[in-house]
């Protein structure tokens, strides 16, 4: 008898931090972690890409702020060449422009590095699985954001939005990239190009920051 196959598979995991002193603890202890295993330590977004090449990858937990190619950028190039590799942020940073920018390149979750182990982990079976992971702390400053600039809540979602105009927006507020929305709503990536355009304009929606605005404030994320 066989009893490899009843053995569940591990989720593979990238940790990238530019401080070898946060990051080589924190894939260790992650690699300990039941059902986790950490394929490569990244120091910079470059080192990601690489190692996303070269392996299987299910999550990269992200920094933002690290030489070469910061986390921002990282973010989207993985949310456009490899859509299946969920990010997640780890990051002392929990400012409204690094969140949003984050999110709008794609990051499935947020998180600050006042985290526990175990909300990590769970932020990254979360994010494998499909589904965003914010920590309260930037839960908080999103919605105190939202509340606090006219464009995300005076302004209600026009009548008008279609069925589909609506799902497109609540993807695009949980930091679903476009091909990932495609996949979900088993559509063309052209076809989701149109359907945001179509609701930025309609909304008066500036940019993919805004429309995660947006969505928090109209509880769609």
């Amino acid at each position: 008898m066989n009893d490899s196959t009843d053995e569940p598979q591990r989720l593979k995991v990238i940790v990238a931090d530019d401080q070898a002193a946060v990051r080589e603890p924190l894939a260790a202890v992650l690699g300990m972690s039941e059902g986790i295993e950490v394929v490569a330590a990244a120091a910079d977004g470059t080192e990601v890409l690489a190692a996303v090449a070269d392996a299987s990858v299910d999550v990269v937990l992200m920094d933002l702020r690290m030489p070469v190619m910061d986390g921002i950028e990282t973010t989207r190039r993985l949310s456009e060449e490899h859509p299946r590799v969920a990010v997640v942020v780890l990051t002392t940073f929990a400012d409204d422009e690094s969140i949003l920018a984050a999110l709008g390149a794609g990051a499935r979750g947020y998180l600050t590095k006042n985290a526990g182990r175990q909300d990590i982990v769970r932020a990254i079976r979360a994010a494998a699985a499909g589904q965003s992971v914010l920590d309260r702390e930037v839960q908080d400053r999103l919605l105190a954001t939202a509340r606090a600039r006219p464009s995300a809540t005076d302004q209600a979602l026009p009548p008008d939005l279609t069925p589909r105009e609506r799902e497109v927006l609540t993807f695009i507020g949980q930091g679903l990239p476009n091909r990932a929305i495609a996949e979900k709503l088993f559509i063309s990536e052209a076809t989701v190009k149109t359907h945001i355009n179509n609701l930025f304009a309609k909304a008066g929606i500036r940019d993919r920051p805004d429309a995660v605005r947006r969505a928090i404030a109209a509880g769609l994320a």
